[in-house]
């Protein structure tokens, strides 16, 4: 049966045919499969430009399909990304507004909201989520609990990815940075030792489980996801799927086993070395799924989805890039919420396409529930990608975005970028991310004010001039959008939030990364 008649049935059962034709639509859907990196720099693959790091199956990827240059996600930091991902909804609108710290750490999304997972499996999909949730750790608040039939992976938001390092395994720890690994006893920092030593005390804060229950795995935790993604496909070939496939990698800490540290033993620099292997395992985990389709003949009837959580992390030194873009993950430039964006659905989606719209992650879970014939219950902050990428529409999907994070706010509208930034008094230089704001203490304005930033990406993609003096009109303009938008959220729900100072054009402000 051809695939414009298989939609017209889908259609037809939506809108209340007959149990025969809901049957066939059923039968009919397409599956969907998202897979997110975590913090993958926006010029850290081939196709957006690395010089470093060789990505061909994200390249073929994007060959297949469309490359988004202008992708965003509705936060720079993990949790507060993946809540929008998973609702379709501003994180805002239900106060998931920072990642989860201090006691807070086991918190999760409202239960009130429902996840693209549960409109999934009401549309007769099996789902199946493999890697990193970070969407809260017990009970309701579980992925078996938001719409997942399978669950393979870590709670918790981040995880120890070689658990037995051999010889040729490489792990790079960035100064500053390696005291914030802790081991699975608790404590902070790696202690003195080897590399490999060192390696063999990093251990999981979380437990990898299968459902609930936890299980040992001695592989190269990447792969091991890749393993699990591919079975996935293989045991529900025989009907419709919605796979999330979360990956720690390349998030901290930079650890990769020799197989992929081999393929880059000329680069001299040792954390792009190991940041370059730890993307090249999630290229191979990009080849793999996309193997197991073809192999199962299930290509053209799958879109697959790539993306990033945000940019990638500043604190990692020159091991990543954001290039061309200004800043890094926790910062609302572009080097913090633009991110690789590919989606391909062969027969369905043109092939080479180079998209230079406006899309977000927003748009995810609206766009699996229309090709499940359903909506987001709650309603989206997103928009249905489907007839944008098949050609239909023409316009731009989302014409404004926005950002919240505590009191810094952040719009693009058109070309125009703005962010609002609290000042920071200067005896507060050099304060470190590290600091949580204890739950219960607001974030307050500065007595300093704040800094506004105005940027025309058209021509500035690189936020590299603030206009904010020179077009006041637009300010009060974009501001007056902000204050409109903000009346559609509410108050965090917990206010403990990793804070710091940086200094940007000059001044000291404070972040809420």
């Amino acid at each position: 049966m051809k695939r414009a008649a298989l939609i017209t049935l889908a259609a037809a059962a939506a809108a209340g045919f007959a149990p025969q034709a809901a049957a066939a639509a059923t039968a009919a859907k397409p599956n969907v499969i998202v897979i997110l990196a975590d913090d993958l720099g926006y010029g850290d693959t081939a196709v957006y430009g690395s010089k470093i790091v060789k990505t061909p199956n994200i390249d073929a990827l994007a060959a297949d399909g469309v490359r988004f240059t202008q992708g965003y996600v509705a936060h720079p930091v993990c949790a507060p990304s993946r809540a929008a991902l998973m609702t379709g909804r501003y994180q805002t609108r239900f106060g998931y507004e920072f990642n989860p710290v201090g006691r807070d750490a086991t918190g999760g999304v409202s239960l009130k909201e429902v996840f693209v997972g549960q409109v999934m499996q009401k549309a007769g999909y099996h789902t199946g989520m493999v890697g990193k949730w970070h969407l809260g750790q017990s009970g309701g608040y579980h992925p078996a609990a938001r719409g997942f039939d399978e669950y393979f992976g870590t709670t918790a938001g981040a995880n120890a990815f070689i658990v037995d390092p051999h010889p040729g395994d490489e792990f790079h720890s960035p100064p500053g940075v390696e005291a914030t690994y802790g081991t699975a006893e608790g404590g902070g920092g790696l202690g003195a030792g080897t590399e490999i030593e060192q390696m063999t005390r990093l251990r999981a804060k979380s437990p990898i489980t299968r459902g609930r229950e936890p299980v040992e795995v001695k592989e190269y935790l990447t792969d091991a996801f890749t393993d699990e993604a591919v079975r996935f496909i293989g045991a529900n070939k025989d009907k419709p799927f919605f796979l999330y496939v979360a990956h720690t990698t390349p998030h901290t800490p930079l650890q990769a086993p020799a197989k992929y540290i081999d393929r880059y033993r000329d680069v001299t620099n040792k954390g792009q070395r190991v940041y370059a292997a730890m993307v090249s395992a999630l290229d191979d985990s990009v080849g793999a799924i996309r193997a197991k389709l073809k192999a199962e003949g299930l290509e053209k009837n799958t879109l697959v989805v790539l993306l990033s959580d945000n940019g990638c992390a500043g604190y990692i030194g020159d091991a990543c890039t954001n290039a061309p873009l200004n800043g890094y993950k926790g910062m609302h430039l572009e080097g913090g919420v633009r991110v690789p964006f590919l989606m391909a659905w062969p027969g369905h989606i043109k092939a080479g396409q180079v998209d230079d719209r406006v899309v977000s992650s927003l748009d995810i879970a609206p766009t699996a529930a229309a090709l499940a014939g359903a909506r987001m219950p709650n309603g989206s902050d997103g928009v249905d990608l489907t007839p944008y990428v098949t050609g239909k529409r023409k316009d731009t999907p989302n014409p404004t975005l926005y950002w919240r994070s505590g009191l810094n706010f952040a719009i693009r509208d058109g070309d125009w970028k703005m962010w609002t930034i609290n000042r920071a008094d200067p005896s507060e230089q050099g304060a470190s991310e590290s600091r949580v704001t204890p739950d219960g203490v607001h974030a307050r304005p500065s007595p300093l004010g704040q800094l506004v930033l105005l940027y025309d990406l058209k021509g500035d993609p690189g936020e590299k001039t603030n206009l904010a003096t020179s077009r006041p009109e637009v300010v009060a303009r974009l501001q007056a959008k902000i204050a409109a938008w903000d009346k559609g959220n509410v108050e965090p729900q917990w206010t403990s939030m990793r804070q710091g100072v940086r200094r940007i054009e000059g001044e000291l402000v404070r972040i809420y990364p």
